[in-house]
């Protein structure tokens, strides 16, 4: 069904293209017809079209004004101007309205209909897109909540996430680089103020799950974690790298009238923990660090980490960003990065006037803090007493600047150790594998027990040894008895069966057939050539 409406102060000429249309349409048209312009915004308002033929010159308001008017709440419908002036007068104006076509009087038949049969067309592929985007909405509405969950879920335990998060935050429009972690916590009232029943709380919380997030969306412009027991984390992007007070106190507010929207919908008690902002790349597990702590340590309903007696503060400023770029910038391996902050952390250290002693303190804590962050991250080796010298040592630099070049070497140090860790571990097991291989080349070893002696699983270990190795177990293994194999038939005179027994084969015939396919001849042909 088409909605068509006619606009034209003539009387004859609107009933002729009504006629004329119903005609040739029959029910596939709804027809409505207007002699003044205002008539014509009036009908279009109440009986929205899909096209309009509207005359320019009516009485009153014109059919130009009334087309932009129609335009204010009706964007998808389809104008075609009728007038018996030159239309060049009109163009410019009716090109900017968009305007499908110019309609000339007297009206050719065959001219009209062709006129309609295109705006139909255009009537069908705009509501043939609305369909198509409304299923991908549909479509979207179920898969975003799971996008949203797998986010959350690799920026709180994911180590090398920052790898792949870029296609996370395009999908879910995030273009923001700062955001805060707020923790929401559901549950029965208990008697201490905490949340009680975490698995009954749990259940009902699945089951509210599309409703939760639909409310605390009104709140905050936010992504939303899965249920994990009776918590769900929201992540919130923002601008700013720091909350002042009122950004405190306004996010305590929306916080605060979240939760009462959400227990007056949702059967339950909430508690919400928040944590302050920090870099989406890297920082969002301290920020849930804070959110936890906020919401374990404090009886209010609502808390923010910074209204917590103790909550990280320190006395004084702290280059508190500095000393997270540090540790970030060193697992990520980025040396000369790491570096600077190093730099810029101990002219900060210098600036603040204090004793030796607090220099000293700060420089072990420094880096004995960054390898345990390596070590924790699976980069380097870590032991009880690898740092037992740390101290004689720092106690015995002459000076600060001297202490300085103590504290960039061990910084560069670590930085080594971690962008060689890797490297140095493959390198060494797969030196092992191949050690085991030649020293045990003339039994019947396989894949499992090599991989046993390197104590990785097979399928890995087959994957970084022919990764490191340049081919794979059974291609090593071979090279290395058709390697014997070749030594003993030009230099001894072991038979071939004996040959066979020596390079790690049982059966003489299948030794055959792999020396050939390695070598192009038999093994008999091969002692023949070498006389």
């Amino acid at each position: 069904m088409y909605r068509i409406l006619l606009g034209d102060d003539e009387g004859i000429m609107l009933e002729s293209l009504r006629r004329l249309i119903e005609a040739n349409y029959g029910n596939q048209c709804e027809v409505h017809c207007a002699k003044t312009g205002r008539a014509v915004i009036e009908t279009a308002q109440q009986y929205p079209p899909d096209i309009c033929f509207v005359d320019i010159h009516m009485p009153g308001i014109s059919g130009i004004q009334a087309i932009r008017e129609i335009k204010k709440f009706n964007q998808t419908a389809i104008f075609v101007i009728i007038t018996a002036y030159d239309k060049f007068d009109y163009a410019q104006e009716a090109v900017n309205l968009g305007v499908m076509e110019f309609l000339t009087k007297p009206v050719n038949k065959r001219v009209l209909l062709g006129i309609c049969e295109k705006a139909m067309e255009k009537v069908d592929e705009r509501r043939k897109k609305r369909e198509d985007d409304l299923s991908i909405r549909e479509k979207l509405e179920t898969v975003i909540p799971m996008i949203e969950s797998g986010y959350i879920n690799n920026l709180l335990l994911q180590d090398d996430f920052n790898t792949y998060q870029d296609n996370y935050r395009e999908l879910l429009g995030i273009k923001e680089e700062y955001a805060y972690i707020i923790v929401t916590e559901f549950g029965d009232r208990g008697e201490s103020g905490t949340l009680d029943n975490a698995v009954g709380a749990s259940v009902k919380a699945s089951r509210e799950y599309a409703s939760f997030r639909e409310i605390v969306q009104l709140f905050f412009n936010c992504v939303v974690g899965p249920v994990m027991g009776n918590t769900i984390v929201l992540l919130v992007p923002c601008d700013m790298q720091k909350m002042n007070y009122e950004q405190r106190v306004t996010t305590l507010q929306s916080a605060r009238d979240m939760v009462h929207k959400l227990e007056e919908k949702i059967d339950s008690h909430f508690r919400c923990g928040i944590g302050r902002p920090a870099e989406l790349a890297g920082g969002m597990k301290n920020s849930y660090r804070e959110a936890m702590k906020a919401l374990r340590e404090s009886s209010s309903h609502v808390a923010h980490i910074e209204d917590l007696p103790v909550a990280q503060k320190y006395d004084g400023e702290y280059p508190r960003e500095l000393e997270d770029q540090f540790m970030k910038r060193a697992l990520a391996r980025d040396t000369a990065g790491t570096l600077d902050c190093a730099e810029r952390f101990y002219e900060w250290m210098l600036a603040q006037n204090g004793e030796r002693e607090d220099v000293e303190v700060k420089v072990l804590e420094l880096v004995m803090a960054l390898e345990k962050e390596a070590f924790m991250s699976g980069d380097v080796k870590y032991g009880y007493h690898y740092r037992g010298n740390y101290i004689s040592q720092v106690r015995g630099c002459a000076d600060l600047e001297e202490l300085r070049r103590w504290f960039l070497r061990k910084v560069k140090e670590v930085c080594r150790n971690i962008e060689n860790a890797k490297d140095e571990e493959t390198t060494s097991l797969v030196d092992k594998a191949r050690r085991y291989i030649m020293d045990n080349y003339r039994r019947d070893i396989t894949l499992d027990e090599v991989s046993r002696q390197v104590d990785i699983s097979p399928y890995y270990f087959s994957k970084l040894f022919k990764q490191e190795a340049g081919q794979n177990f059974i291609e090593f293994l071979t090279q290395i008895r058709m390697n014997k194999a070749k030594e003993l038939l030009g230099n001894s005179s072991l038979s071939i069966k004996e040959i066979c027994a020596e390079s790690g084969y049982s059966d003489p015939n299948y030794f055959s057939r792999i020396f050939k396919k390695q070598e192009g001849i038999t093994p008999r042909e091969y002692r023949e050539r070498m006389g």
